[in-house]
This record gives structure tokens, C-alpha cells and sequence, in this order.
């Protein structure tokens, strides 16, 4: 973030403005839920969605509604809905977090290797192929796993990289991460280069981002590494703010700074890691949400990251009920929505801070 928007008193946007957020995100969630239910090539009207879910929790006892549209709400669309909150939470906090600890409203998760060392590992597994031994049943589970270990490596590596002397580098960081992104692009490249059609199309499709191979057994076991470093994260909000004024001023403030990054960077890595290992890749969200709401609320992370939290999981099933309906019965990758929402955003952005004379 650029010293001047780090200056600003963190109470800069109204009172009532910051009391309100957190309520308008959930009321806006909620109505993101019963739409990302309704929506799609079955269209299901909103009263019909509430009641399978009430009857679905023993709330109600009624019908007025079909087998087959609680078939699809509770099987097919809930598990998708229920993946992509919980991955565009993970997406947007993480941005704001890397954001906070980078002092640059452009960094994002990216940044530290994991998505690009993801990328690698599972292009590895549609490329290469599952050993034998190992059965070809096992392919569904084994892209998100290698997708997650190549994350943890190259995130692993980056820190390596940027440590010396017990301290963490900031700066050697981003460098660091510019380059495990590089090398770790060039592998994928090379896979790539040597994938067949079928083999290319998965790897296509996989870069692009999907909510479509959520489950309810996906979902239940990619949640808790989802959930516990985003939680985890919005505790690191008062050594964010502290991060805002500068390294040597969050010491005197008392921070453990070395801890304090190392953690960071780790739950950073754990969330977006867990995330696109059963995702892919979806860009934009990590940047396009902390930026908005930095707009409107200012840079305080004890609200920042929960709104974060809030509008990355309404953002992220909002662009899935775009996917699912824009060229229905077929689907667009999520990728391609969130990109198409996000650059323009950021030319818009772009655009303002000029005619403001600012910058970023």
C-alpha cells in the first residue's frame, strides 16, 4: 500500500458506513445462497429453494416442491455453492492479507509461488499420468493433492529464498516469488508442450477454474483446510494495521515480527493451496475484493478482513451462477468471469487514481 493511503486514520469512511458493512455482506450472502440454489439450466424459484432447505434440516415438514429439484439443490448445486464461498473467502482474505504484509495494494496470494507451483503439480498429474500401481480410479484425488503439495513447495521455496540471517526479506520475497512463478510456468509450459488433446483440454480447463467437481465428500474434506487459516488469519488484523506503518514501527509496537510473517505467509499458503487444488486457478478475487472494500471502509483489517471474507464468498458464486447461465446448458469457466469482472475494474481503477494525480 503506498504510504499516503497507510497514513490515512484508519475511522477515514463514515461511522455508520463501517457499522453496516458486516450486516450488508451477510444479508447479501444470504441472497447470493438462495440465488446460486435457484439458478441455472433447472431454474428453482427462490420459495421453492427455502423450503427443501428447511425440510432438508427438519424445520418443516412440508412439501411444494419435487424430488427432483431437492435432488439438485442438495446434491448437485449446495456442494458447489458450499465450495465456492468457502474458496472465494479464502481468495479475497488471503489477498488482503498479502496486501497488508507486502504494504502494496497489488500484491495477491500469487505473489509467494503457491497458485503457479499448484498449476505445476496438477498439470503434472493430467500430463504424466497416475503410476499404474496406483490405479486409474485415483486420478480425481491424486490432481488435487499433487495440486496442493506443488503449492506448499513453491511457497516453501520463496520463503527459503528470502530468508537470511533469521530474518525475512519483504522485498527479496516478491522477487523471490516473481521467479518460483517464472520457473514454475516455464515446467508447466513444458508439460504442456508434450500433453496430448485430451490431456491438453483438462489442462485447459483446470487453468481456467471450475466450481463443478464439488461434492458433498469434497467439500467436507477440503472445508476445515479452508476455514481454519482464514479464521486464523483475521487475528493477525492489529499486526497488519501495524505492518501498514512499517517493519521497525510494528517492532516498537511490540510485534514478534519475524513470527508474525513466517505465519502469515503459511496460513496464506495453506488457504489458496487447499483452495485451487480442488478449484484451479481463479484469478482477480484476491485483488479485486481487499481493493474494493479499502475504497469504502478504509484500510483497518479488523474489518477488512472479515468483509473480505464475506464479499469473496457472495463474489465467487455470484460469477459460478454467470458461468452456469451465460451460455446455458453448456458452462463457462469461472476463470474467464472472474477475469472478465476483474480487468475491467482495474482500468477503472486505473483511470481514477490518474485524473486524482495519486497512485496505488
Amino acid at each position: 500500500m503506498s504510504s499516503e493511503t497507510a497514513s490515512k486514520p484508519f475511522a477515514q469512511s463514515p461511522l455508520n458506513r463501517r457499522a453496516l458493512t458486516l450486516p450488508v455482506l451477510l444479508a447479501l450472502l444470504a441472497l447470493t445462497g438462495i440465488a446460486g440454489l435457484g439458478y441455472g439450466a433447472m431454474s428453482i424459484p427462490p420459495e421453492r429453494v427455502i423450503a427443501v432447505l428447511a425440510h432438508s434440516v427438519g424445520l418443516s415438514h412440508n412439501g411444494g416442491f419435487s424430488e427432483q429439484e431437492a435432488a439438485v439443490i442438495l446434491h448437485i448445486r449446495l456442494p458447489r455453492l458450499i465450495l465456492g464461498m468457502l474458496v472465494g473467502a479464502a481468495l479475497a482474505v488471503a489477498g488482503a492479507a498479502m496486501q497488508g504484509l507486502f504494504r502494496n495494494p497489488l500484491a495477491d496470494p500469487g505473489l509467494i509461488g503457491v497458485s503457479a507451483g499448484a498449476a505445476l503439480g496438477a498439470v503434472a498429474v493430467i500430463v504424466l499420468g497416475v503410476p499404474p500401481t496406483l490405479g486409474s480410479h485415483t486420478s480425481t484425488l491424486l490432481i488435487p493433492l499433487a495440486a496442493f503439495v506443488g503449492g506448499a513447495i513453491a511457497t516453501v521455496v520463496v520463503y527459503r529464498l528470502a530468508s537470511l540471517g533469521g530474518r525475512t526479506l519483504v522485498a527479496t520475497m516478491l522477487l523471490a516469488g516473481i521467479a518460483v512463478n517464472a520457473i514454475a510456468g516455464a515446467g508447466t509450459g513444458v508439460l504442456v508442450y508434450l500433453a496430448d488433446d485430451a490431456e491438453l483440454r483438462s489442462v485447459t480447463f483446470w487453468n481456467m477454474g471450475s466450481l463443478g467437481g464439488a461434492t458433498g465428500s469434497s467439500v467436507l474434506l477440503i472445508a476445515p483446510l479452508i476455514l481454519a487459516p482464514v479464521l486464523l488469519l483475521t487475528r493477525y488484523a492489529r499486526v497488519l494495521n501495524a505492518f501498514l506503518l512499517g517493519e521497525s514501527e510494528a517492532g516498537h509496537l511490540g510485534v514478534d515480527i519475524e513470527r508474525s510473517k513466517r505465519r502469515i505467509v503459511a496460513l496464506t499458503a495453506l488457504a489458496v493451496g487447499a483452495a485451487v487444488a480442488l478449484t484451479g486457478i481463479i484469478g482477480f478475487v484476491g485483488l479485486v475484493v481487499p481493493h474494493l472494500l479499502r475504497m469504502m471502509i478504509g484500510p483497518d483489517h479488523r474489518l477488512l478482513l472479515p468483509a473480505s471474507a464475506l464479499l469473496g464468498a457472495c463474489l465467487l458464486p455470484a460469477a459460478d451462477i454467470a458461468a452456469r447461465t451465460l451460455v446455458a446448458p453448456a458452462e463457462l469457466p469461472i476463470g474467464i468471469v472472474t477475469a472478465l469482472a476483474g480487468g475491467p475494474f482495474f482500468l477503472w481503477l486505473l483511470l481514477r487514481n490518474r485524473q486524482h494525480g495519486g497512485s496505488f
